[in-house]
C-alpha cells in the first residue's frame, strides 16, 4: 500500500507544560478546530465521571482534573498530519513526558499566562534539552486577571536560558484580550466574540490601533506602541537564519517576505537558535488557530531532524538509522499500557515499514515478536490499521516480550535505537491486598504496572517480608493503586514500610550456659563459655574458636556459630538483627552420649540470649546521606527543616543557579519529605538519598519504637 501522507507532511509533537497551564484544554480545542471533534468538554466539567476530555479518558484524571498518563491523537492540518500527544503536567508523572519526548520531533510548550515559568516546565524544558527537541512557546490564559506575555517572554530568558522570538502579540489583556498582532504577516487579529466558530477580524497596523480597539490598560498600550520595536526584532534575528536576505537587507534595504521570514523562523526553530513565542486564550478560542500554523510552519517533519542514533548493547553510539521507508524497519516502544485484557505497545517507527503478520526482532532482548493488530490510537479509541511506515506513531497488540524503551527491527538488518533515560523513584511505600484470597491476583497486577511504568520499581524487603512499592512521588503511587482497582478490580492498601533497625551491645560481659535434658531415654547435654566484646559500627560478626584441650569437639564448633548466627538474627530489644559484636568461644563440656550438634545449637542461643541483656544493648537505626537541591530563597526553610528531623548538615554546595545540602538524616524521619519539600519550596527543590551508616537511636526514639515492634509482635495475625 503506498504511503498516504508524504514524510515531509508529519509533524510528531508533543504538548508540554506544567500542571494546569491549559495543556487538555489546548488539546481538546485543537481536535476541534481540526475537524477532528464536532464537540468540546472542558476539564473542569468531568469531575463528576459523566464525560470526559478526549484525552483525560481515566477516572483518576477525571476526578483529580489532571492529566496521568500521555494519551496520542491523530489529526490533519492545512494537508500535513499532526500527531499529538499531551502529557501530564504534574511532577510525579514527569515520567510520561520524559518517554514522550524521546520520540517526538517538536514540541508546544504551554505556560500560564499568569504564572509565567512554573517549576515542571523548568524540569520539561530540560528534558526537552536532553532529548534536542526543537520548541515553540504559547502563552495561554491571556485572558486571566494578572496575565503578563512580556513577563512571561522574560522569565523564559531568564529560568529557562533560552531565546524567546515573539511572533505574536497580544492585544488587551485579562478581560479585555481581544486577539493578537501577528508580527509575520503585520496583521491585527480581533476576535469580536468567544464563541468556538468566531472568526478573528483582520485589521492594519496603524498608530491608532489602540484606540481603534478600546484598549485603555497602559501597560496593553505600551506593548502596541512598541510594534515596530518587536518587528524590527523579530526580522533581525529571523536574517541570521538567512544569508541572501540579510545581503539584500543590508545592500539594497529589501524588507524580507512573509514567507522568507517563516522559511527563517522554521530553520532557527529546527536548530534550536531561538524559540518562537505565540499568546491566546485556549479557553476562550483564540489563538489555538494560529498555533496549528505555527506548527505546520516552524516544526520538524521526521526528515529535518537529526537521524536516530544507534547504540551497541552496552549504550555505546555507533551509527544512525535514517528516516525513510526505503530503510529497513526500526521502532521504538516507547509506552506500554496494560490492561485486564493485554498489553498495548505503543511504538514510533523511525524507519522502514511495518506490516500485519511480520516476524520482528526484538533487539534489546534478542527475542522475536510476531505481529499481530496494528492500531492507529485517538486517546482510548483503537483504529485498526494493516501497515506503518516511518514517522508514524501506532500501538500493537498483545506483544509478549516487548517492554519500555525496547526496540524492534527487521531481524535481517538488527540495530539497538538509542534507549531512554529514566528518573530514579524518590519514595517507598508498602503495598498488599485489600483481601488475603487476592495476593495472587494483586501482585499479577503490580507486575503489569511495573512493566508498564519504568519509574516504578517493587521489591520485597527481606527482613520485613513486606512488599515495597517506589515511585515518583505519594501522588503517584496513590494513582498506581487506585488503577489496579479499576483496571484489574482487585484493591490494595498502602502503608510505611517499616524501617530496618538493627540492634548492638555496648560492653564486653562473658557467659557460661549449660543445655541440660533429662528424659527417658537419651538425654542432651551441651556446656559453652562465650565471650562477648561490641566492635566498631559496621563491622559485621566475628566469631572465634579458643578452646584447648578438646573441651567442645571440633565437629560441635560449627554448630556453636550456627546457633549464634541463628539467634543473632532476634535481637532482645524489638527483635530486630543484633550485628557489630564478636564472640569468643573460650571453654565448654560435652556428654560422650547425650552431646550431640544439636545440643551445642540450643547452647549457643541460650547463651547468646542471656549475655545481651547483661550487656547494655541499644537499637541502631538507618541513617541516609541526602542531598538536597534548592534554589537560595528557601535555603533556610530548607535547612531548618533537616535540623527538625534529627539531621546534620555536612556542607553546602553551588549548583549554577541552586545550592544543594548535603546532610544525615534518619532514614524514620524521611518519610513524607518529598511532599513536604515540594509546599516548603513551590515545588522548585528536588533531593536524592542514599544509605550512609547505622548509628544509636536517641533513647525516648528508641522506646517508642521497641513499645510498636513488641506490641506487633504480640498482636493476634490476621
Amino acid at each position: 500500500m503506498p504511503r498516504t501522507t508524504a514524510l515531509a507532511d508529519i509533524r510528531n509533537i508533543g504538548i508540554i507544560a506544567h500542571v494546569d497551564a491549559g495543556k487538555t484544554t489546548t488539546t481538546e480545542r485543537i481536535l476541534y478546530y481540526t475537524g477532528r471533534k464536532h464537540t468540546i468538554v472542558d476539564v473542569h466539567d468531568t469531575k463528576d465521571l459523566k464525560s470526559s476530555t478526549t484525552t483525560d479518558y481515566m477516572e483518576q484524571e477525571q476526578k483529580r482534573g489532571i492529566t496521568i498518563q500521555s494519551a496520542a491523537v491523530s489529526t490533519f492540518w492545512r494537508k500535513k498530519k499532526i500527531n499529538v500527544i499531551d502529557t501530564p503536567g504534574h511532577v510525579d508523572f514527569t515520567i510520561e513526558v520524559n518517554r514522550s519526548l524521546r520520540v517526538l520531533d517538536g514540541a508546544v510548550v504551554v505556560f500560564d499566562g499568569v504564572a509565567g515559568v512554573e517549576p515542571q516546565s523548568e524540569t520539561n524544558w530540560r528534558l526537552a534539552d536532553n532529548y534536542g527537541v526543537p520548541r515553540i512557546c504559547y502563552v495561554n490564559k491571556m485572558d486571566r486577571s494578572g496575565a503578563n506575555f512580556l513577563r512571561c517572554v522574560d522569565m523564559i530568558k531568564k529560568r529557562l536560558g533560552a531565546r524567546p522570538l515573539p511572533v505574536q502579540l497580544p492585544i488587551g489583556s485579562e478581560d479585555n484580550f481581544k486577539g493578537m498582532v501577528d508580527l509575520v504577516e503585520m496583521k491585527a487579529l480581533v476576535w469580536e466574540s468567544d464563541e468556538r466558530d468566531a472568526v478573528p477580524v483582520a485589521h492594519e497596523i496603524t498608530p491608532d490601533l489602540a484606540d481603534k480597539l478600546g484598549i485603555s490598560v497602559p501597560s496593553d498600550r505600551k506593548i502596541l506602541a512598541d510594534i515596530e520595536k518587536f518587528r524590527s526584532e523579530l526580522v533581525d534575528t529571523c536574517l541570521e537564519m538567512d544569508d541572501a536576505a540579510m545581503e539584500a537587507y543590508l545592500n539594497d534595504g529589501t524588507v524580507p517576505s512573509a514567507e522568507t521570514l517563516r522559511k527563517a523562523l522554521r530553520k532557527g526553530t529546527i536548530t534550536s537558535a531561538f524559540n518562537p513565542v505565540l499568546c491566546g486564550s485556549s479557553y476562550k478560542n483564540k489563538g489555538v488557530t494560529q498555533m496549528l500554523d505555527a506548527v505546520v510552519d516552524y516544526l520538524p517533519a521526521p526528515t529535518d531532524v537529526e537521524a536516530i542514533k544507534t547504540v551497541d548493547q552496552d549504550g555505546n553510539p555507533n551509527g544512525e538509522r535514517k528516516s525513510s521507508d526505503d530503510e529497513p524497519f526500526a521502532g521504538l516502544a516507547f509506552k506500554v499500557i496494560n490492561d485486564a485484557y493485554g498489553a498495548l505497545t505503543f511504538v514510533r517507527v523511525y524507519s522502514g515499514v511495518l506490516t500485519k503478520g511480520m516476524s520482528v526482532m526484538n533487539s534489546t532482548r534478542g527475542k522475536r515478536e510476531k505481529i499481530g493488530r496494528m492500531v492507529e490510537m485517538f486517546a482510548k479509541e483503537a483504529n485498526p490499521i494493516e501497515e506503518a511506515r516511518a514517522g508514524d506513531i501506532i500501538a500493537l497488540v498483545s506483544l509478549a516480550e516487548t517492554e519500555t524503551g525496547d526496540t524492534l527491527c527487521d531481524s535481517s538488518a538488527p540495530v539497538i535505537l538509542e534507549r531512554m533515560r529514566f528518573p530514579d523513584p524518590v519514595i517507598s511505600v508498602s503495598v498488599r491486598p485489600k483481601n488475603k484470597a487476592d495476593q495472587e491476583k494483586f501482585g499479577a497486577a503490580l507486575g503489569k504496572m511495573v512493566r508498564a511504568d519504568p519509574s516504578l520499581y517493587l521489591e520485597t524487603d527481606r527482613e520485613t517480608g513486606q512488599t515495597i512499592l517506589r515511585g515518583m512521588g505519594e501522588l503517584h503511587l496513590e494513582v498506581t493503586l487506585d488503577r489496579i482497582r479499576t483496571e484489574f478490580n482487585v484493591e490494595g492498601v498502602m502503608g510505611q514500610p517499616q524501617v530496618a533497625y538493627r540492634e548492638t551491645f555496648t560492653k564486653p560481659i562473658s557467659e557460661q550456659y549449660v543445655h541440660k535434658k533429662q528424659t527417658g531415654g537419651s538425654g542432651q547435654f551441651a556446656e559453652v563459655w562465650i565471650t562477648f566484646e561490641p566492635l566498631e559500627r559496621g563491622a559485621g560478626f566475628q566469631f572465634v574458636d579458643e578452646t584447648v584441650g578438646g573441651s567442645v569437639p571440633k565437629e560441635y564448633v560449627p554448630s556453636v556459630e550456627k546457633g549464634l548466627r541463628m539467634q543473632m538474627e532476634d535481637g532482645v530489644l524489638a527483635h530486630f538483627p543484633t550485628v557489630d559484636f564478636k564472640a569468643r568461644l573460650t571453654d565448654g563440656s560435652y556428654h560422650d552420649v547425650d552431646s550431640n550438634a544439636l545440643t551445642f545449637e540450643i547452647a549457643a542461643k541460650a547463651c547468646f540470649r542471656e549475655a545481651i541483656r547483661k550487656a547494655g544493648p541499644i537499637l541502631l537505626e538507618p541513617v541516609m546521606k541526602v542531598e538536597t537541591v534548592t534554589p537560595a530563597d528557601y535555603l533556610g526553610d530548607v535547612i531548618g527543616d533537616i535540623n527538625r528531623r534529627r539531621g546534620m548538615i555536612q556542607e553546602q554546595l553551588e549548583r549554577g543557579t541552586n545550592i544543594a545540602v548535603v546532610s544525615t538524616v534518619p532514614l524514620s524521619e524521611m518519610f513524607g519529605y518529598i511532599g513536604h519539600l515540594r509546599g516548603m519550596t513551590s515545588g522548585r527543590a528536588s533531593y536524592t538519598m542514599e544509605f550512609s551508616h547505622y548509628d544509636p537511636v536517641p533513647k525516648n526514639v528508641a522506646d517508642v519504637v521497641i513499645e510498636e515492634a513488641n506490641k506487633a509482635r504480640s498482636a493476634p495475625k490476621a
